[in-house]
Order: C-alpha cells, then sequence, then structure tokens
C-alpha cells in the first residue's frame, strides 16, 4: 500500500472510529457488536453511492478499543485541558469522541507524527461543526500533545 493509500486508510479509519463512539456513547452499543456492525456494514460500504477511502480496519479496532480501554485516563487529562468550569460530560457527544479519539492516539500512538494527529482530528471536528469546535478541538489536542511530548503525560 502506497504512503498516500496508508493514510487514507488511516483518515477513514479515525472517521469510522469518530462515529463508532458516537453510536456507543448515544445508543448504548457494546463495543464488540460496534465493531462487528461497522466491519460488516459500515467500513468500505458506499454511503448513497458515494465511495469512502478503504478504511484501515486494524487501526479503526485499535482506536475504538483503545479509547475503551483507557477511557478514565483519557478522560481525566482532557478535562485537565478543558477551560475552567467544563467538563468533558458537558461536550456535545460527536465532539467528545473527537477528543478521545485524538487524546488516545496522542498518548499511546507513537508511531504516528503529533501534527499528523491533531490536524487529522481537526479536519474531522471542522466537518461536523461549523463554529470554534474545529478551532478548540485543534488548541486542546496541540496542548495535550506538547504535555505528552515533554513527559507531563504519561500513559503508564
Amino acid at each position: 500500500m502506497s504512503d498516500k493509500a496508508s493514510h487514507d486508510a488511516r483518515s477513514s479509519a479515525r472517521l469510522y472510529a469518530v462515529q463508532a463512539l458516537y453510536q456507543m456513547d448515544i445508543a448504548k452499543t457494546p463495543l464488540e457488536t460496534i465493531i462487528r456492525e461497522f466491519a460488516a456494514h459500515r467500513i468500505d460500504t458506499a454511503i448513497d453511492d458515494v465511495e469512502a477511502p478503504e478504511a484501515d480496519r486494524n487501526y479503526f479496532e485499535r482506536i475504538l478499543r483503545g479509547v475503551v480501554d483507557n477511557q478514565v485516563l483519557i478522560d481525566r487529562h482532557l478535562n485537565g485541558f478543558l477551560s475552567e468550569g467544563w467538563r468533558l460530560a458537558r461536550i456535545d457527544s460527536t465532539m467528545r469522541a473527537i477528543l478521545r479519539c485524538g487524546a488516545f492516539e496522542l498518548i499511546f500512538n507513537k508511531d504516528v507524527p503529533m501534527r499528523v494527529i491533531t490536524s487529522q482530528y481537526t479536519d474531522l471536528a471542522h466537518s461536523f461543526f461549523e463554529g470554534p469546535e474545529g478551532g478548540a478541538t485543534n488548541a486542546l489536542l496541540d496542548r495535550l500533545g506538547k504535555a505528552v511530548k515533554s513527559g507531563e503525560i504519561d500513559p503508564l
């Protein structure tokens, strides 16, 4: 797979992971059910006759399982970077899914440059929201990434 195809496959995996987390949050769908559902009916399936780039199914599952397995740690760190008086629980479910996926990758995926992670999740926020959410995503993930890089945040 070319670098471009690999990049696109991971981008698609990130989008599907955000959608899956959103569905888990709203419908209370269990993790294994959502993975099976997305594998069978969502990933690599045309939506309204529009073909999406092929998704990296393993990466999708890695992000999803990683967020679920580390949600307490991820939420604690995200809450620490939100403005005073704000908590993750008050944020829109889609935005929460974007931030959790981005935070998981920043903290645990050392094989992906932080700027790529921040940029991709910022782009996702812009695609879902027309307001300040994209900028807020960029700022929060950038601060989190710098804290990870400096050693202030350690996944262990």
